[in-house]
């Protein structure tokens, strides 16, 4: 009998011992989820998700170009969104010209979208043109920004044809997170 009562204590300790480290368990997780909260990636995504479509659009660039929905049939294009109101975006901004002139298939392949007055988005336009067909809009409103549903900045993205119906998708999201921040 007392080998029996012995065992029970045993038991019934190892099972108070895993409800105290499950406990512990879930608090950390909890903590964790709430850093990650805090640092922004759980929040509402500044454009389309991954493998959503891209609305259509028909605009002409700073240079004279014609840009459109049918433009984007071509294969892998590098899409981003700047303003010059955002602090994220002037920093990552160096980082996103250089990573743009190393893109695949060059400036044609690249479209930049400048949102904000023209006076203040004067010097976004410039450094991108090398690189980038380049787009400028007033607001968020504008062609290329619905067609994308942008919602905040920066938003980097890469758009291809759908492998299932061919028209484009974004297939990269969040590149934004992913380019290191330029030192001052």
């Amino acid at each position: 009998m007392p080998v029996v009562i012995t065992a029970l204590v045993f038991v019934g300790a190892l099972c108070l011992l895993n409800l105290v480290l499950s406990v512990g368990i879930i608090k950390r997780l909890r903590d964790q989820a709430e850093i990650l909260n805090r640092n922004g990636n759980s929040s509402r995504a500044a454009t389309l998700g991954m493998n959503e479509e891209v609305g259509t659009f028909s605009v002409i660039t700073e240079d004279g170009e014609l840009v459109d929905h049918d433009s984007l049939y071509q294969g892998d294009t590098l899409v981003a969104f700047f303003s010059p109101t955002c602090g994220p975006c002037r920093e990552k901004l160096p980082t996103f010209v250089d990573f743009a002139a190393t893109f695949p298939g060059g400036r044609e392949r690249v479209l930049a979208t400048v949102v904000g007055d023209a006076a203040d988005t004067t010097d976004m336009v410039e450094r991108l043109r090398p690189v980038a067909r380049v787009v400028r809009e007033d607001s968020n409103e504008g062609a290329v920004s619905t067609a994308f549903a942008l919602q905040g900045f920066p938003a980097i993205l890469v758009v291809s044809p759908s492998n299932e119906h061919g028209r484009p998708i974004v297939t990269a999201d969040n590149l934004d997170h992913e380019l290191p921040v330029t030192a001052p």
